[in-house]
């Protein structure tokens, strides 16, 4: 796959074929891409906690906000759930200036998904406390950046052109998602 093919194919899917197993060693594979990306001052702040286990999964879904822009949607529903989850951790004994690293990390995690003809969203929007409880992890030592879903997808998004109005937000039209886009001369100065 072309880099631009697997770029196009990196969206934020929120739906997913949940027939379609993602094995830990998947996930295994997808953190160890983030493990050689660029660190700040190659501190290597960041850990994982992955859950490929159907059990775990299910605590965790009540955790996560899927979607501010569809104010009139909870979520996925059962059969549409990610498969795996891969939750990027900081590890607070080693220090805090890292704020890069995270989306780093989670943009390489994404695209090795993508690569394998997975697909994932990038969740910022966390009950962090109650995840901590459901992780076993201990909040003095590691913090919480960010939640991957991963799976199979089961939808058709598509990248279009900002409306006039000018909004950014994503919305849902006949089934497909869609995501407004900047022009590349409306980005450059």
């Amino acid at each position: 796959m072309e880099f631009r093919e697997m770029v196009l194919k990196n969206r934020s899917y929120r739906r997913f074929d949940e027939s379609f197993e993602v094995l830990e060693e998947t996930l295994k594979e997808l953190v160890d891409l983030a493990r050689l990306t660029p660190s700040a001052a190659n501190a290597q702040v960041l850990k994982y906690k992955i859950s490929a286990d159907k059990g775990l999964n299910e605590r965790i879904f009540p955790n996560l906000k899927w979607a501010a822009a569809l104010p009139d949607w909870n979520g996925p529903q059962e059969g549409e759930r990610p498969r795996g989850y891969i939750i990027i951790l900081s590890d607070l004994s080693i220090g805090k200036e890292h704020k890069q690293d995270e989306g780093i990390a989670a943009q390489t995690i994404m695209l090795g998904a993508a690569e394998r003809g997975l697909g994932g969203c990038i969740m910022g929007a966390i009950d962090r406390e109650r995840l901590y409880d459901v992780l076993e992890i201990d909040k003095e030592k590691y913090s919480i950046e960010l939640v991957l879903a991963i799976g199979k997808p089961a939808e058709n998004v598509e990248i279009t052109e900002i409306e006039k109005d000018g909004s950014t937000k994503y919305y849902r039209k006949d089934g497909i998602h869609f995501v407004p886009k900047r022009k590349l001369e409306d980005i450059l100065i």
